[in-house]
């Protein structure tokens, strides 16, 4: 059977934190749960345009800022969120960057690694203790299937030092999302209350597509009938994966169409390197050292 928003569940008395929730799937996925009943916090960078998004959603939403982009400013805004929640059910990280050209966040990282992943990394390890004691409570993470685009795990120059491809950088990143997620879950199986899922949108009509080279967005334009879908659709996997009863921790959602690029969201695989063990590991220690943070599972605890 498919899966719509039809079937999301209530989620009334869930706190839900969705980074970059002003805009596109993020958006969405905020309004979707917003009215089913959940208390949801926009974390982005701009709160005016979060303000802006929060007036179109019905429900209770308030707006947090997060700029993923500093170590600082991601451990005002979890200390911030700690201090207005005891319980977090729901922390989906959804913000992202893609294709930018060679820049580097306020801490130095390239800002594709540093953006989506270590960002993030270090935003759920500051809340995680929000979560684990709470049944049902979930960490989604937002991938691509630009992961198996000429993607690795660089770690002999992972901020691209030596050279750069933005293409390449942002596949990098998104394999690091999907290597987080699976080493996450390891952590917290021992814990049976939370639980760390990934999914993808498939080719989503978003802003996210602004700073690809312009030959991209030409065939982009052309092709968006046949190769994307809305946001509304785009944000079902992220739903799904945060509300589904069946959702199993380590599973990994995206669209159903050919290639996974449009479609309902059902379980899909990730590629190959993705499942590599030792270099989920490595990156783990690797975003460990770099933003500081340390996590309430496996014996470690989240740096202040």
């Amino acid at each position: 059977m498919n899966w719509t928003e039809q079937q999301i569940p209530r989620q009334d008395g869930r706190v839900a934190v969705i980074t970059g929730a002003n805009t596109g799937l993020g958006f969405e996925t905020a309004r979707r749960l917003a009215e089913r009943g959940a208390t949801v916090v926009l974390a982005v960078r701009d709160t005016g345009k979060g303000r802006l998004a929060a007036a179109r959603i019905d429900g209770d939403v308030s707006v947090r800022e997060l700029d993923l982009t500093s170590l600082e400013s991601i451990r005002a805004a979890a200390a911030a969120l700690r201090a207005a929640h005891p319980r977090i059910d729901l922390l989906i990280n959804n913000a992202g960057v893609m294709y930018t050209p060679k820049q580097t966040t306020r801490d130095g990282f390239e800002l594709q690694f540093g953006t989506n992943h270590l960002g993030h990394f270090a935003l759920t390890g500051l809340l995680l203790d929000r979560l684990l004691p709470v049944p049902g409570s979930r960490v989604v993470t937002v991938s691509s299937t630009g992961h198996r685009i000429n993607a690795a795990i660089h770690f002999d120059d992972l901020q691209w030092e030596r050279s750069y491809s933005r293409i390449a950088a942002y596949g990098q990143s998104k394999l690091a999302n999907l290597m987080f997620t699976y080493e996450l879950q390891r952590r917290l199986a021992a814990h049976g209350t939370t639980v760390a899922v990934a999914a993808h949108p498939g080719i989503s009509d978003t802003e996210l597509a602004r700073n690809s080279p312009a030959v991209v967005r030409r065939l982009l334009t052309w092709l968006a009938p046949v190769l994307t879908q809305p946001a509304t659709a785009g944000a079902l996997p992220t739903l799904r994966a945060a509300t589904d009863p069946s959702v199993l921790g380590g599973q990994y959602y995206g669209p159903s169409g050919l290639a996974e690029r449009r479609g309902y969201p059902k379980l899909v695989a990730s590629s190959p390197d993705s499942y590599d063990l030792t270099a989920q590991q490595r990156l783990w220690a690797v975003s460990e050292d770099l933003t500081g943070v340390r996590f309430p599972v496996g014996g470690a605890t989240a740096a202040a």
